[in-house]
């Protein structure tokens, strides 16, 4: 399965990790578009500033979201997207998700900074690449990652939900949402002559 199939999938699961409900991804994206929509159109541009990630924190959220859902040829990255200002705006609102967020991004930083010295977001893309491989996978993880895996599938999971209800993440699966047809020729010849077959 492509890395974009298994998030696309991943975005239909519920969030029971961080107890949100599909309405409240919902919210939180159409909230992201909208405060995104306005810094773009400041004059002169202004950045975001997040309300709920320090500093390292928010460098953090955007090299692993990044790493999550990388830019490619097809659409891009989840920074791109603004997963991050969406991750933001989750744990602004949904304030039982803080303290898991928090210590999840601090045991990230904490094993990088045990293996090489360095926090997460300032150490070598190989580097963090050999920390995500022993978090990414739970039935690999050593007994001293769990903790690891159990942010980082969730972190995942947070993520896709961000990226595939962003306008680069809509497009990206094609979701053409109340377009009119201009011609519709009827059901495809194969589906009907199956589903005239099962009725009999």
């Amino acid at each position: 399965m492509e890395r974009r199939e298994m998030m696309k999938l991943l975005a239909t699961m519920p969030m029971g990790a961080w107890a949100l409900s599909h309405s409240d991804v919902a919210d939180a994206a159409l909230h992201t578009h909208d405060v995104l929509d306005a810094l773009e159109q400041a004059q002169p541009k202004v950045a975001f500033t997040p309300k709920f990630f320090q500093p390292l924190e928010w460098r953090t959220v955007r090299v692993l979201s990044d790493i999550v859902i990388p830019r490619d040829a097809r659409s891009g990255s989840a920074t791109d997207a603004g997963v991050p200002e969406f991750m933001d705006f989750v744990m602004m609102t949904y304030t039982g998700n803080q303290t898991r967020m928090r210590e999840g991004l601090g045991w990230l930083n904490a094993e990088s900074r045990a293996r090489f010295g360095k926090p997460f977001p300032d150490i070598t893309a190989a580097q963090r690449t050999a920390v995500v491989d022993d978090i990414a996978w739970p039935a690999k993880a050593k007994p001293e990652h769990q903790a690891g895996v159990r942010f980082f599938n969730a972190f995942r999971d947070l993520c896709a939900n961000g990226f595939f209800t962003s306008r680069i993440g809509v497009k990206d699966i094609g979701y053409m949402g109340n377009v009119p047809v201009s011609a519709w020729s009827g059901c495809p010849a194969p589906a009907n002559a199956k589903a005239l077959g099962s009725a009999r």
